[in-house]
């Protein structure tokens, strides 16, 4: 779950204006949902927000029924953090790391043991098709091949929540089609899902629900809040991330 209650968010505490102010809306957990916007609006400092980089300014929100308050601290938001997972707009992949690397860095700053990082990255691999790669430096890596590592490094801990910032940015219709499949594929499974975007061509394809902001407000929520919507576009398949995806079809 995720709610939001009249927030507003200081990126910057030196900055005159919240960067996000008077927000408010609720998204039950397993919902997918767009966060529109054009270049500036706030929706990656939304999703900075929502992946708890800091507690907000002013108002409430319950994350994954956690209260975060302004006096909420940053220490108190670590356990939350860790049933987040987050793509970046720019990916931050580690050129020189491989991909098997790259994927591997949330389970290794977890502690988790290394024969489950091993075996929790080769089921990722399978599953996002980048078993090819898995040696390769991220840097020698396609646009599409990039995106795909960056969605399995945020998904390799099996996160609750999935934020995406304009996953399918630069990519050509083939590649930004299989980046949204992957993604409402990780929702049927359970997760709940946020991807920010610019594209209303996108929204208007995948009939979700929407989140508008404009200069760091909520214009406009279309919540399709009616048992019909969400039993037709929250159908989860009680599938799992990733232990049993070894004996599943790759998503290729």
């Amino acid at each position: 779950m995720i709610q939001l209650d009249n927030i507003s968010w200081q990126y910057n505490k030196k900055d005159e204006f919240p960067t996000l102010s008077h927000i408010s809306f609720n998204l039950p957990q397993g919902s997918f949902c767009w966060l529109l916007g054009s270049s500036g609006a706030g929706k990656s400092s939304l999703l900075k927000l929502l992946h708890l980089e800091s507690p907000p300014t002013k108002g409430t929100m319950v994350i994954l029924d956690h209260e975060i308050t302004p006096y909420t601290t940053r220490k108190a938001l670590l356990p939350l953090r860790q049933q987040i997972g987050i793509v970046y707009q720019n990916l931050r992949l580690i050129p020189n790391l491989s991909v098997a690397e790259n994927i591997a860095l949330p389970l290794r700053l977890q502690c988790c043991p290394e024969k489950m990082v091993r075996r929790e990255v080769g089921a990722i691999l399978r599953w996002f098709g980048l078993m090819e790669q898995a040696r390769l430096p991220s840097a020698r890596l396609s646009r599409g091949e990039q995106q795909r590592t960056a969605i399995a490094r945020a998904v390799v801990h099996r996160p609750k929540i999935i934020l995406a910032d304009e996953p399918t940015n630069s990519l050509d219709e083939y590649q930004a089609q299989r980046i949204l499949e992957m993604l409402v594929k990780l929702n049927q499974m359970g997760s709940t899902v946020i991807i920010a975007t610019h594209n209303a061509l996108l929204t208007q394809e995948r009939e979700y629900p929407i989140l508008s902001l404009e200069r760091g407000q909520l214009r406009a929520y279309s919540n399709h809040n009616d048992s019909d919507y969400y039993n037709d576009h929250y159908h989860h398949t009680g599938e799992q991330i990733p232990q049993q995806i070894t004996d599943r079809t790759a998503i290729e």
